[in-house]
């Protein structure tokens, strides 16, 4: 539990510890990929932050409609051995967004500058019901 302690301007807090005790069990903040959604006539604009991350770490997936972003890097080790005190620097994350079963792959584009990934997804077209006439005779 004294990991869990957080020294304040005015000390330590029991209750901010308590409640830093059992946030990873609810909510993992720094696995969080911050995205800004836009909408434009086309499609969708997703920029994603994810700095400290190289190109070639990140990878996009889509399946059953899901795009998927992850991104994983190796952690430096220093003098041969790691001696955590306390670790909450992620050294990888993912997320998902539903993106509709009719978007193809090949119509998804990406780009990554400066920590900052930027995909383009196109709307997904409703599909069109079709009514179906009985002949009356």
């Amino acid at each position: 539990m004294k990991n869990y302690l957080q020294k304040r301007n005015n000390g330590y807090d029991l209750f901010d510890a308590f409640d830093d005790f059992f946030r990873p069990v609810f909510y993992d903040e720094g696995r969080d990929l911050r995205t800004n959604i836009k909408e434009n006539e086309n499609g969708y604009e997703l920029e994603v932050e994810m700095p400290g991350y190289a190109k070639d770490q990140i990878k996009l997936a889509l399946e059953n409609g899901y795009l998927t972003i992850s991104a994983s890097k190796q952690s430096k080790e220093e003098d041969g051995k790691k001696h955590y005190v306390r670790k909450e620097i992620s050294e990888s994350c993912s997320r998902s967004y539903y993106v509709g079963d009719d978007v193809k792959q090949e119509d998804i584009k990406a780009k990554y500058d400066n920590g900052m990934l930027t995909v383009s997804v196109p709307k997904s077209q409703p599909k069109q019901l079709q009514s179906k006439f009985i002949d009356i005779e």
